[in-house]
């Protein structure tokens, strides 16, 4: 209603204009009337023209609704990425289950290394394994330790070092007797001093019967090294009245073999 309307009074002014101004009979107004008659109507045609946007929308020129969205300004920070941190793996860790087999077999191996350095005689070695935390107790399979091997075999220092790192001097061998049995039948005198010194037991009697001061006499000559075991053996209580296996005593074994050195030995000390 409100188009129509105002179409009817500006063509109504435009006439009522043209008149005024035609009969003036001056041409200039004429060309005047006649433009300013089309600007008036050129603006209603605008103003009523069907489909126009309005008022408020986007002005002439301007990106229509189906225009794709304008990209954000350079100054406008893009989101970054979501970025997934892996998880952290932990260390593994040997269960104190998993890692004891391990370390028993280790010690082992080391172990077995020392009494073979021992066997050898290798005081080098020997010093290197134990401060590498070898056992001087340990035994291979024919029941040897570091220290009873070099008891009954005279290594000294290998037997030295044994003894200073924990040697077990109340030990047996596998026939039952102390490194101080064995020392003494092979006639270490040196030896047997270290072992009486270091406490081993003077009476021990091994699975065949004997002492340290039997197996002396029993199974050697009676020769000056023998001799000489003898004298720390009855010194540090060596007891000469144990029996051995046939009932015999060491001075009875001594009297039967000849050994009148040693026989006098037992005797001076009643």
């Amino acid at each position: 209603m409100a188009r129509c309307r105002s179409r009817v009074r500006c063509r109504s002014r435009v006439r009522c204009r043209s008149r005024v101004r035609s009969s003036s009979g001056g041409w200039r107004s004429a060309v005047a009337l006649r433009l300013l008659g089309l600007a008036c109507l050129a603006t209603l045609l605008a103003g009523c023209e069907p489909g126009s946007p309005p008022a408020g929308g986007p002005a002439s020129g301007s990106a229509s609704g189906n225009s794709a969205a304008a990209p954000p300004s350079s100054g406008t920070a893009a989101a970054a990425p979501a970025t997934t941190r892996p998880a952290a793996t932990a260390p593994v860790v040997s269960s104190p289950a998993q890692s004891r087999p391990a370390l028993a077999e280790a010690q082992r191996q080391l172990d077995q290394q020392l009494i073979l350095a021992a066997k050898a005689n290798d005081a080098a070695l020997v010093r290197k394994l134990i401060q590498a935390g070898g056992n001087v107790n340990a035994r291979d399979a024919i029941q040897d330790s570091a220290f009873l091997y070099a008891g009954a075999e005279g290594f000294n220092d290998v037997l030295r070092l044994a003894l200073a790192n924990g040697a077990d001097v109340a030990s047996t061998n596998r026939f039952g007797g102390t490194a101080l049995i064995p020392a003494s039948e092979h006639g270490h005198v040196e030896t047997v001093r270290i072992l009486i010194a270091a406490g081993v037991p003077v009476n021990h009697v091994n699975n065949l019967g004997w002492t340290a001061m039997q197996e002396a006499i029993l199974l050697n000559n009676g020769g000056p090294n023998q001799q000489e075991v003898v004298r720390p053996l009855l010194a540090a209580g060596a007891d000469p009245n144990i029996r051995d296996p046939q009932g015999r005593t060491a001075l009875e074994n001594a009297e039967r073999l000849g050994f009148a050195e040693i026989a006098a030995l037992i005797r001076a000390r009643g």
